[in-house]
């Protein structure tokens, strides 16, 4: 058998695309084939930050914020050696009375004093402000609980903070200070336990802000820090309420 050449190859494959060109012509504008449909690709939003510090110019900030910024930032230090007796073994007793009943007066909106005494809260009403719940107070082993008295800045969470290095008296303080005491619902202070603002925050909205203001002012006095989670908390509620100062 003869071999092809190579022009008689060429040949070969020219005369049939010739012969369609004849028939059928090619066109002045051949219909392009048509790509495959790509599949896009779902859009991907950008995960925005949190806005952490609210947009608020310093004139408008309140005492509130104010502290808040000027508070140290850390993480949070071992627990190691904490026990409620490295505050205080009980409450403080000075002018006739203890630090629970001064607060249960302070506190309820009504109270009755035990016959005989002007100190010893018997019965009282308390509008509790973790939950805006009214609370009927009745001294006694079981319904005394109904109505405890919380460490706004829980003792645990005071240790962890710098409270561990301050003087023993210091310490005292901290477990006895109007400032750090409010007569609240057992039920909610013991959900709260040794929280923090960025652990756990009142049911009652309208409280918050308030609360957190408590909290700040206790940190400012006694020179507690506060963690990132804690102090981006405590921004973004008083965000809402920019012009809140500082309880006494």
């Amino acid at each position: 058998m003869k071999s092809l050449n190579k022009s008689s190859c060429l040949g070969i494959v020219a005369t049939p695309v010739i012969l369609f060109s004849i028939l059928f012509g090619s066109g002045d504008n051949p219909t392009p084939t048509p790509s495959p449909t790509a599949t896009s690709a779902p859009s991907v939003q950008p995960t925005l930050e949190p806005t952490i510090e609210p947009t608020i110019k310093p004139k408008k900030r309140g005492e509130a914020l104010r502290a808040l910024a000027k508070l140290p930032i850390k993480g949070r230090s071992p627990k190691t050696g904490y026990s409620r007796e490295m505050f205080a073994s009980d409450w403080d007793y000075s002018n006739g009375c203890d630090t629970r009943n001064r607060i249960l007066r302070r506190d309820l909106a009504s109270y009755q004093y035990r016959s005989g005494s002007s100190c010893i809260i018997e019965t009282g009403v308390l509008e509790d402000p973790f939950t805006g719940q009214v609370i009927a107070f009745q001294r006694g082993i079981r319904t005394s609980l109904d109505v405890q008295i919380d460490h706004v800045v829980s003792l645990s969470d005071a240790w962890q903070k710098g409270a561990q290095q301050l003087p023993a008296y210091d310490r005292f303080m901290i477990y006895n200070d109007p400032l750090n005491l409010l007569a609240v619902w057992g039920p909610a202070n013991s959900q709260k336990s040794d929280s923090d603002a960025a652990s756990w925050l009142p049911p009652n909205k309208s409280f918050r802000c308030s609360f957190v203001a408590r909290q700040i002012a206790v940190k400012v006095k006694y020179e507690l820090w506060v963690t990132q989670a804690e102090h981006d908390t405590m921004a973004r509620v008083l965000a809402s309420c920019p012009k809140k100062g500082l309880p006494n």
